[in-house]
């Protein structure tokens, strides 16, 4: 389920990417802004939590800004790195966000949890290899033959 939320959440990236109209510098420079002050609102919402209730508000507060910042990257310059990006940076949020949720649980629920989080993890990585190697594959020119 997970592997076809993140394959969607690509395709969506990148049409979304490739449908909107260049992006000015100023309207980039504004959005980047946004960004940073919409981290800087999560991040002080999460100083009135304790304990991993405020971790885990945190990471997720960050994850945000930085898949933001990358989905921006793509909308300012599309490209194939920057979408690889995207899903790079989400990934990394999914992972950090899950691995600091376990840290509730005790014992074997927290072996699991993490197990889970790296396991996660890994097949995301490997959906963006896949997705390298594929684009890579189209990006190469045919070579021609005098």
């Amino acid at each position: 389920m997970k592997k076809h939320l993140l394959m969607l959440a690509l395709a969506s990236t990148c049409f979304i990417a490739t449908q909107a109209s260049a992006m000015t510098k100023d309207e980039y420079k504004v959005a980047k802004e946004k960004i940073e002050a919409d981290y800087k609102v999560a991040k002080a919402q999460c100083d009135t939590m304790k304990d991993n209730a405020k971790d885990v508000c945190q990471k997720e507060a960050k994850g945000k800004e930085d898949v933001a910042k990358a989905e921006l990257e793509q909308q300012y310059q599309p490209s194939d790195s920057h979408a690889r990006n995207v899903a790079e940076e989400k990934v990394k949020a999914t992972y950090e966000v899950a691995k600091e949720k376990c840290d509730d649980q005790k014992g074997d629920a927290k072996s699991a949890c993490v197990k889970q989080a790296k396991a996660d993890e890994a097949q995301g990585k490997a959906d963006i290899k896949a997705m390298k190697k594929t684009a890579g594959t189209s990006e190469r020119p045919t070579p021609v033959k005098p």
